[in-house]
């Protein structure tokens, strides 16, 4: 764990806090865009999703 790159390439960081602090992110990113799918396939595809059709406006 110390200054020997990892399977990114990157240096992981000496100091633990610094080692938690970017798990801690990566996990919050792992789960914003978890949560960020979930909210696009519940909304399913937009009215006007390139379909070419649209309803008729009266």
């Amino acid at each position: 764990m110390n200054d020997t790159p990892d399977r990114a390439g990157k240096k992981r960081p000496d100091d633990p806090r610094k080692a938690r602090l970017a798990e801690a992110l990566r996990a919050n990113l792992k789960r914003r865009k978890a949560q960020a799918r979930a909210r696009d396939d519940r909304a399913g595809p937009a009215p006007s999703a390139g379909t070419g059709e649209s309803e008729p406006k009266d």
